[in-house]
Formats: C-alpha cells, structure tokens, sequence
C-alpha cells in the first residue's frame, strides 16, 4: 500500500526524497520505496523520518 501520508508530510516540509534521505541515513531509494509501499522501514527508520517531519509514528505509518 503507498504511504501518501508520508509522501505528502515531505512536500510539506519542502523536502526532497534525496533530501530526507540525507536527514535520516538512508538512500534515496529507500525513501521512494517506502512511498510506494514496496518497503517495510525498520520500527527505527520511521521513528527518525517521524522526528523529521515533525510527525507521530500513527500520522504517518498507520491506518
């Protein structure tokens, strides 16, 4: 399933996929696949992409 509430918590912070990326340690890729709902992140991955865009773990990761 596409995580379009992370997609859309990162346009909201004027961020690019390369630019969170950078922020939390991980490639660009990642961030794409996570968006696309081809990838799983690590409980620790989303937790640092939450504290990023200024999220909970609910707003961004559950239904």
């Amino acid at each position: 399933m596409k995580n379009l509430k992370l997609k859309s918590a990162r346009a909201a912070k004027d961020l690019s996929q390369e630019q969170l990326a950078n922020l939390v340690n991980v490639s660009r890729q990642t961030i794409s696949a996570i968006e696309k709902g081809d990838y799983n992140p690590t409980i620790n991955l989303c937790i640092a992409i939450c504290k990023v865009l200024d999220k909970t773990l609910d707003e961004l990761f559950w239904e």
